[in-house]
């Protein structure tokens, strides 16, 4: 159709400013760009794809591989560019509905089918082309940019240098972080995904991307901001279908998340030896604990307080149902799934065998201490 093409070459340029114009009306990412770079860049590359198009005029649909080559180049450039790829491929359909429109006013009837079986041959071709090289840089890009923040992860956590990798990663290092620790319960053996779903989770709770360092049994995010840790630990337990171990400490700049991760580490190490439950813990829920675990002749001998009770294992977990319910007989005998009354039996025989009464505030807080020490020993 040497005539057509002849038609419509002149228009090549009137129909990118139009193609550009409506990408920049319905398109959110084209919207942001800067007068300059939309009469720059995207023109040209507009121009670009309806030059492929108008080809398809004179020599029919099949794009040669040279094309094919330059489009794939263009494609990994607009992923450098951080184009989504839902904006390339509508920018690249509202180009095909301009020019189609601009070939029904042009074209013969008779030559109109012909021009559109050729038009969607060239985007058969090239719309696949496409979003696969797209696809593929924007992996490599993924790839390279989760290497430069992990390095960063690693720098933070232990105190070195990081500016320059903050820079390489364009991330903006917050003032003060939430060093929180994770631990799963149970292993999984599905751990890309795992780290996927906890990445997501985080990063959905706290609308930006979280600086991590994940693996399959967990590890330490960098929060940044007051996240509502409570909540971020139970959409991460949901998220990933396993329970959730969460320790955390406040970083009050920068240079201060090594101390932080060192805190909650040890946070994790006490809860994880106690056998606690899911949950989040802080310093400050386990400062008896801590201290209590310090080496020392101290540790061993609260321990003995309980060993009348060696050959009794039943006591001991009744006493245990009793601490941990807060006094509570009542709750403590429906998690023992035991009348009240046998409970009230069961705690004298504790005291009788210890010589410790619960009934004495001071007597129950060595027993309570005596049944810490006994775990941590």
């Amino acid at each position: 159709m040497p005539d057509l093409h002849a038609r419509m070459a002149p228009r090549v340029r009137e129909l990118t400013a139009v193609v550009v114009a409506r990408c920049a009306a319905e398109i959110p990412f084209y919207r942001e760009q800067p007068r300059d770079i939309l009469d720059g860049e995207v023109s040209r590359s507009v121009t670009a794809v309806l030059g492929l198009m108008l080809r398809t005029l004179r020599e029919g649909d099949a794009l040669d591989p040279g094309d094919l080559t330059e489009l794939i180049a263009w494609s990994a450039r607009r992923a450098e560019e951080r184009v989504p790829l839902e904006a390339a491929l509508t920018a690249y359909l509202i180009s095909a509905e301009v020019w189609w429109r601009a070939l029904a006013e042009t074209a013969e009837h008779a030559r109109l089918a012909e021009a559109g079986v050729d038009l969607l041959g060239c985007l058969r071709s090239a719309m696949p082309a496409v979003a696969i090289a797209h696809l593929q840089s924007q992996e490599d890009i993924r790839s390279e940019e989760g290497k430069v923040r992990r390095a960063l992860v690693t720098a933070l956590l232990s105190g070195q240098p990081y500016e320059e990798l903050a820079e390489a990663a364009r991330v903006t290092v917050a003032p003060a972080y939430e060093v929180l620790e994770i631990r799963f319960v149970a292993a999984s053996p599905a751990a890309r995904r795992t780290v996927r779903l906890v990445q997501s989770a985080l990063d959905a709770h706290t609308g930006t991307p979280v600086l991590t360092a994940l693996d399959h049994t967990g590890g330490v995010a960098l929060l940044s901001g007051t996240p509502e840790l409570p909540v971020l630990v139970t959409r991460v337990a949901e998220a990933t279908g396993r329970s959730v171990i969460a320790t955390t400490a406040r970083a009050a700049g920068p240079g201060l998340v090594p101390e932080a991760a060192e805190e909650a580490g040890r946070v994790m190490a006490i809860v994880r030896r106690l056998g606690r439950s899911p949950g989040l813990y802080r310093f400050d829920d386990v400062l008896v604990e801590y201290q209590l675990a310090r080496p020392g002749a101290g540790l061993a001998r609260l321990a003995a307080k309980l060993d009348p009770l060696n050959d009794h294992p039943y006591l001991i977990d009744t006493l245990r149902a009793f601490v941990d319910r807060g006094h509570n007989r009542r709750r403590a005998a429906q998690d023992l799934h035991i009348h009240r009354n046998t409970l009230d039996y069961r705690l004298h025989r504790v005291t009788a065998l210890t010589g410790l009464d619960l009934t004495v505030p001071a007597e129950a807080r060595l027993l309570e201490a005596a049944l810490t020490a006994r775990d941590l020993a």
